[in-house]
């Protein structure tokens, strides 16, 4: 018993990490500040993170800050260079582009006009997931919404993966039962986008925001807010995976000509039938795309 009690205080532990990661990639972020303000040992954080993760905390934070750039580059074409390094949390121009150019082999500039393409095919050539069909999308009208601060219950995982995805719900769906949870919305995060990441390397969160709560579940599993913003909105159904070439397209197509841009937010869906759970393994979903206009 002892043995998983740590398992799961290491997990939530790692788990708060990445979170923060995220949460703050736009700014300076202190090690030694999160190790304080989670009341660990700073070798004690690094040395779990690494055994969750397989990486270390100072190589995510890169990853994660160049990911988050390698997308912005692509959809928001009225920013610059130097102020999307900044929104990514680069302070010098100078660090991003030798950082950029070291990991992608290219110049921002050369990616932002069309050097993406082969990076990106050299991950659909290699990926388990097939993103090669072309859907339709056209006759989808977005609605642009405002949303509120959600707290969810969630569980992380690295790597679009489906397996590990439906052994998650099933988790959730246990714990729904065991703390007789009446009503909740279901939620998928897709905090990375695998056109440009490999989808190993992407982390997926599975949450639920349960309604009528009259204080927080003590349980294994952790919560985190879901921010309020600005989003445009699309429905959609589909075959389960099928979440996935939607988020291609809305980021590769709709975005540039929409006149939005985007930012480090991710993108959500909010299943009104979650395939995991359908027979027919079909879905119903709202995508909560992040977007900006000033």
């Amino acid at each position: 018993m002892r043995k998983k009690e740590t398992i799961n205080r290491h997990q939530k532990l790692a788990f708060k990490v990445l979170e923060y990661i995220y949460e703050y990639i736009d700014a300076d972020i202190n090690i030694d500040y999160l190790a304080n303000e989670l009341n660990v040992d700073r070798v004690h954080l690094q040395k779990v993170f690494k055994e969750q993760f397989d990486t270390n905390i100072y190589e995510t934070i890169k990853s994660i800050r160049l990911q988050k750039a390698s997308n912005l580059l692509l959809t928001n074409i009225h920013s610059t260079i130097s102020q999307i390094a900044n929104q990514c949390g680069y302070s010098s121009q100078t660090s991003f582009l030798t950082a950029f150019k070291k990991k992608f082999l290219q110049t921002p500039k050369e990616w932002k006009n069309g050097g993406y393409k082969k990076y990106s095919d050299d991950i659909l050539k290699t990926s388990a997931i097939d993103l090669s069909h072309k859907f339709d999308y056209s006759s989808i009208e977005p609605k642009i919404v405002k949303t509120e601060d959600q707290i969810a219950y969630y569980i992380l995982q690295k790597g679009y993966i489906y397996e590990d995805g439906i052994k998650n719900w099933k988790k959730i769906q246990a714990w729904i039962y065991t703390h007789d949870i009446k009503e909740c919305t279901q939620i998928g995060i897709f905090h990375d986008n695998p056109i440009i990441t490999p989808p190993k390397d992407c982390f997926y969160t599975a949450a639920i925001v349960p309604k009528g709560l009259d204080k927080e579940i003590e349980s294994n599993l952790l919560t985190l807010k879901i921010e309020k913003g600005l989003y445009a909105t699309f429905e959609i159904t589909g075959k389960f995976g099928e979440v996935l070439p939607l988020i291609r397209w809305a980021y590769h197509e709709w975005l540039p000509k929409s006149g939005f841009e985007t930012n480090t937010k991710p993108s959500f869906a909010i299943f009104h039938k979650n395939p995991v759970f359908d027979e027919n393994k079909e879905f119903e979903a709202t995508f909560y795309l992040p977007i900006q206009y000033s």
